[in-house]
């Protein structure tokens, strides 16, 4: 793959990559607290039962969730389409990563645009 040759002045500096991984940093804490005061207080008390957070890789910003017991995980897979439309109010591209107990279920991730409304789906 090609690399184009960029001189250090054309490159940002050290101080500025730090202030953008900080930012970063704000803006997935701050989606992260506005995503669960969107949620329905029964998707809430889910989200509390689990380890979860944001990332923005690359411009696409991705709902990490790490379930702990193999019912989480199973009430986790069920809302994903409720979880999913939620996203949609907050970015254009996002994706769901589910992480099952080790050993008991499938690691799981998907695009929210390859997932079905949940509007109807869910009542959680």
């Amino acid at each position: 793959m090609y690399q184009p040759y960029f001189s250090a002045d054309d490159l940002p500096s050290q101080k500025t990559m730090q202030i953008s991984g900080v930012w970063l940093s704000q803006l997935e804490e701050a989606t992260k607290k506005c995503f669960f005061l969107t949620c329905k207080r029964r998707v809430r008390t889910l989200l509390s039962s689990c380890h979860w957070y944001f990332k923005v890789n690359s411009g696409i910003l991705m709902l990490v969730m790490v379930c702990h017991d193999i019912n989480t995980y199973q009430r986790i897979m069920t809302t994903v389409p409720y979880l999913a439309d939620k996203l949609k109010l907050f970015a254009n591209q996002a994706k769901i990563s589910i992480s099952s107990p080790v050993n008991q279920g499938i690691p799981w991730m998907i695009n929210i645009d390859e997932i079905a409304s949940g509007e109807d789906a869910s009542s959680t």
